[in-house]
């Protein structure tokens, strides 16, 4: 029997927790005027997603694309879990079908546990050895979302030990006028120090007199804390 959207939807509407949901709605910030104005939630725990995951491998790709233009944000981050597990084990050819469905979709990718949790997968891993042109496209997007997966997406270099382009959009995004890009900037840029210390002195010196606040913060969050404090108060 062909698994189809509609048919995992009713499952996840099976599981819905409306007290969960509602806390989820004020975590992610769903009012009006917030970041995700207007997301729905159904409650549902990222465990018990993924979980789900393996049992549906086979969900043809037309309907996991349905499942991610779904208005249910557990919805959409199931679909991106099943797009995660289908590149993992694909060939050259559906990685790449997958990769581009990614970007079609981006304006369903719209939070940032759905960027973070699939960015560096869908996006990093399939660049990896490619032109990485398109992660510069992305950060000069007027969408939000776009241009945290650029930064995020990068943390697949990083686990291989690059660090060019993290620290080529980290500059590119210092300006950045969004706190939720300060944030994650300023984690990627702390991945890069976990792994080498130097490099992000490095960068450090050049730029953080012009860091958000936010972003040096997360840099640094693992430094001593008396270089910590030198920095935050412009000593270094």
């Amino acid at each position: 029997m062909t698994v189809t959207a509609s048919m995992i939807i009713n499952n996840l509407e099976a599981l819905s927790n409306p007290e969960a949901a509602l806390f989820a709605q004020r975590f992610f910030k769903t009012g009006p005027g917030e970041y995700a104005e207007g997301d729905l939630f159904r409650g549902i725990r990222v465990p018990v997603l993924r979980k789900m995951v393996p049992a549906l491998d086979g969900t043809p790709l037309p309907e996991v694309i349905r499942l991610l233009e779904s208005a249910f944000h557990e919805d959409r981050l199931l679909a991106l879990l099943l797009l995660m597990r289908r590149f993992a084990k694909g060939n050259e050819a559906l990685r790449q079908q997958i990769h581009e469905i990614y970007l079609a979709h981006t304006r369903f990718i719209n939070n940032w546990d759905l960027v973070d949790i699939s960015s560096q997968y869908l996006v990093g891993a399939f660049l990896h050895l490619r032109a990485r042109s398109l992660l510069y496209q992305l950060a000069a997007s007027q969408i939000l979302w776009e241009r945290r997966i650029a930064i995020t997406a990068t943390f697949h270099f990083i686990r291989k030990g690059e660090f060019d382009d993290t620290l080529a959009l980290a500059e590119l995004l210092l300006d950045d006028p969004q706190e939720l890009l300060h944030k994650a900037t300023g984690w990627m840029l702390r991945e890069v120090g976990k792994r080498d210390l130097p490099t992000l002195e490095s960068f450090l010196q050049l730029y953080y007199p012009r860091m958000p606040r936010v972003m040096l913060r997360y840099a640094i969050e693992r430094f001593p804390e008396e270089r910590r404090l030198l920095y935050l108060k412009g000593l270094v």
